[in-house]
């Protein structure tokens, strides 16, 4: 922790002021593969002995988006002026995070921004491969249940309709699954503009409640607590966490800036709380070690490590330990629910259709056994 930053991240020390700069780039957008590429493409053009403008320039010459061509323009109209590389970074916030922004202005301070673009590098690749470990986990069980939805609305509109002049005739005598499958038959068949508006309605309504209402404070704290759910969303929150924290003591940010970033990417408030807690213990001179001891949702390891890492001086390749272990904890967490996942959904869609089916095809013994 050789350099001192600011207590605020240097992007939110320039935000104030850079506000009228946000939408430089227009209606086009920088996506996260630009950032990865840029990231990628700066830390080899400066490891092979380029200057920073000239491989600024380099990279203008080849940004196919317009919009990352007028960012990189702009960051080389800043460094010509005299301003500094991350000062030029922090006018695009909704690009680079405050992470990036501060291990690149201690980057610049030490003399070692080649080392600190190699490992921003680094941090971009894992939260990719973390992204698409989430992605894969998640994406069948989705389809399954898309396709289980699918089937059963097919069934509804299109099969059961064949059969209701038949079931008619019996209608006081069918199973009970049968009129409740011939009622949802008819609302769909008849009322669909309204259905469509309540799902829409129920969508939007559920997407606002979880995100912006209430019910993320809620979410929030479920997903800190249900057995499954708890064990994933810690892996994430602690391998972000510690990751960044250990590349930013490592590159000499200070810990107050260094956990700022980190609740920038954090969006759970509880979890948040606990990163509040733990810069309030270090502004008041109690250490990092003091606000993880006094939290519930921390294991005791955890304690213990960050405690040794502080007494020893060691903390940035103690918190770096420690992100590598819940990523591969993560992994596996992720891989068991997703086999778990699989064969609890394969039995779900088999008994949804046992019922429908046997919903059709006992009437129709039914209506069967009458005619005889």
């Amino acid at each position: 922790m050789a350099i001192e930053l600011s207590n605020k991240p240097a992007a939110k020390n320039t935000r104030e002021k850079n506000q009228g700069l946000r939408f430089t780039i227009g209606k086009a957008k920088v996506t996260n593969k630009d950032r990865i590429f840029f990231t990628e493409q700066l830390a080899l053009l400066l490891e092979t002995g380029n200057s920073l403008h000239a491989s600024l320039e380099a990279l203008s010459h080849h940004a196919e988006n317009p919009a990352m061509k007028s960012m990189i323009t702009g960051m080389m109209t800043d460094i010509s002026e005299g301003n500094s590389f991350s000062h030029a970074l922090s006018k695009y916030p909704e690009v680079f995070s405050s992470t990036f922004v501060n291990l690149v202005s201690a980057g610049e301070k030490g003399g070692f921004m080649e080392v600190v673009m190699e490992q921003l590098m680094e941090m971009e690749a894992r939260r990719e491969n973390l992204k698409a470990t989430i992605t894969s986990a998640l994406s069948y069980p989705a389809f399954l249940v898309f396709f289980s939805i699918a089937v059963i609305v097919f069934v509804l509109v299109v099969v059961f309709p064949k059969f209701s002049d038949m079931f008619t005739a019996i209608h006081d005598n069918l199973p009970v699954t049968t009129r409740l499958l011939m009622a949802f038959s008819d609302i769909l068949i008849n009322h669909w503009p309204f259905v469509i508006l309540a799902v829409v309605s129920v969508a939007v309504g559920s997407w606002y409640w979880s995100t912006r209402g209430p019910g993320k404070a809620i979410l929030d704290g479920l997903k800190l607590k249900l057995p499954i759910a708890k064990g994933i969303f810690i892996g994430i929150y602690f391998s972000q966490t510690f990751r960044i924290l250990g590349m930013s003591l490592g590159n000499g940010v200070n810990i107050v800036s260094a956990l700022s970033s980190c609740k920038e990417v954090v969006p759970n408030r509880h979890f948040r709380g606990l990163l509040d807690s733990v810069q309030t213990c270090v502004t008041e001179g109690a250490g990092i070690a003091a606000g993880f001891r006094d939290s519930d949702i921390v294991p005791p390891l955890v304690k213990q490590m960050v405690a040794t890492g502080e007494e020893t001086g060691n903390l940035p390749k103690v918190m770096s330990r420690i992100a590598q272990h819940y990523e591969r904890e993560l992994e596996r967490q992720l891989d068991s629910f997703s086999k778990m996942a699989e064969p609890i959904m394969l039995l779900v869609m088999g008994l949804v259709v046992g019922i429908i089916v046997s919903s059709l095809i006992l009437p129709i013994f039914q209506l069967s056994r009458t005619a005889g």
